[in-house]
């Protein structure tokens, strides 16, 4: 985890050291680096690219310096961070400092929201890949049913009529996830390119799923199909 301090002016080299210095008292703790108004400025430049004429008509520099440092996840006392910043937040040169478990744990419970939507809209969706292929095989039923019955007139069994649909609503359903990966892979492209993630000096990365997950959800299709399919049959066929 990161903490950034900033100051309320440009310190001088005395202030810096004795802050680190008090920063040794406190295990696990890292200095990574001195980022001056100076050096802020720059940053923010090369991250707005074409866009940096937008800070020419600043009259003073309004970023302030900081100095960032990375807390070591090993230590044992969860509240050592929390006293840091309590302590550091007394300097009088200091303006405010930021903690990123903070923001991750703000994060995480956003995550959790996020989640929860994310499994009543799946559930929905199921339903509604459930209905659309349940009546496609109920139309294609309908349309076939003649051969159906002519099949059964021959001796051919339920199982050996049934088969052939529940294959065609087991490949609707694969056709159908397959489809949507490719759809949501497009849109992980076009996100990846176009949109900044950088927030401070992290950087948030987008990553598209993992086979496990896509063969996982090409499998669910399969099913969802073949259950489409045999709830259709059901109607029309004795079990």
């Amino acid at each position: 985890m990161t903490m950034s301090i900033y100051f309320k002016e440009e310190p001088d080299k005395a202030v810096i050291e004795n802050i680190k210095k008090e920063l040794f008292y406190f295990p696990g703790v890292t200095i990574t680096q001195f980022v001056s108004k100076n050096d802020a400025m720059k940053s923010l430049r090369r991250k707005l690219g074409e866009k940096a004429g937008l800070l020419d008509g600043l009259k003073q520099n309004p970023l302030p310096a900081s100095l960032e440092i990375i807390l070591s996840r090993n230590n044992a006392d969860d509240t050592l961070p929390y006293q840091l910043k309590t302590r550091l937040e007394e300097i009088t040169v200091v303006d405010e400092v930021h903690y990123s478990q903070e923001w991750m744990t703000r994060f995480q419970v956003i995550m959790e929201a996020i989640k929860i939507v994310g499994m009543i809209f799946g559930g929905l969706l199921f339903l509604a890949a459930l209905f659309i292929i349940t009546n496609t095989i109920k139309l294609t039923i309908y349309s076939r049913k003649e051969e159906i019955e002519i099949l059964k007139l021959v001796g051919a069994t339920n199982r050996f009529v049934k088969i052939p649909f529940m294959i065609e609503g087991s490949i609707q359903g694969l056709l159908g996830g397959a489809v949507a990966l490719l759809i949501l892979f497009i849109a992980y492209i076009i996100t990846i390119t176009r949109i900044d993630l950088s927030i401070g000096f992290a950087s948030l990365t987008i990553v598209f799923l993992s086979p496990q997950i896509i063969i996982f959800l090409l499998l669910m299709s399969v099913i969802i199909g073949f259950i489409g399919s045999t709830i259709s049959l059901g109607r029309f066929f004795k079990l």
